[in-house]
């Protein structure tokens, strides 16, 4: 099988039998699911979400937490990876946003990318979960279910070389859909550890590439 047909398997499997497919963070806002999103770096979305009910009643907008201190916001998030840090970052940003962009999050990707804790993927899943662009956000699990089904070279050892082969080979219309079938995929079945193969819909075609699939 090519690459090219692997593709078209996988995407078309996808198309059929998960037609509807988001982010499983939950928000209200622009700047929630950045909020989020910055949270859940290194950090399962289940627990973010255990996290940011009581963050999002005492802060829910930009206004609101640029008036905190990073210890104020502690508080909420002390139980997700690296707190000390993320809550340095959410009070820097939230000021920024209010002092630079009237308390809106950017739709412009160099904007969003300056941001205090918000990196390439924060970025690409704001673009494509809130401003509906064709973006590729690459984790951990969207870099694992790549390399193990084939979709990438071997060579395409960093997240930035994952996201540029996929954005090459996925169509336009797939792009933000397709991010979230791929990290699903490792959520739930490829996982790092255990894969569940006896549960994958493409156990007939996966060349099960398991070797430096794990993004140390």
């Amino acid at each position: 099988m090519t690459r090219k047909e692997r593709y078209n398997y996988i995407l078309d499997y996808f198309r059929k039998n998960e037609p509807n497919v988001t982010t499983e963070l939950q928000f209200s806002s622009a700047f929630q699911l950045l909020v989020a999103t910055l949270l859940s770096a290194q950090c399962t979305d289940k627990r973010i979400n255990v996290v940011t009910p009581a963050l999002f009643r005492r802060y829910p907008t930009a206004e609101e937490m640029a008036k905190a201190e990073p210890e104020d916001i502690l508080e909420y998030v002390s139980s997700v990876s690296y707190p000390n840090s993320k809550s340095r970052h959410l009070a820097e940003m939230s000021r920024i946003l209010v002092s630079d962009f009237d308390g809106e999050v950017p739709d412009d990707p160099k904007d969003l990318i300056k941001l205090p804790g918000v990196g390439r993927k924060t970025t690409n899943v704001v673009q494509a979960v809130w401003f509906g662009k064709a973006k590729m956000p690459v984790d951990t699990h969207v870099y694992r279910v790549a390399h193990r089904l084939g979709l990438v070279s071997k060579t395409a050892n960093t997240p930035l070389k994952v996201e540029q082969e996929l954005v090459r080979n996925i169509p336009e219309d797939d792009m933000s859909s397709a991010h979230h079938w791929l990290l699903l995929h490792g959520r739930y079945i490829c996982q790092s550890a255990r894969p569940k193969c006896d549960s994958c819909p493409f156990a007939p075609i996966c060349p099960k590439l398991l070797e430096g699939s794990k993004l140390e």
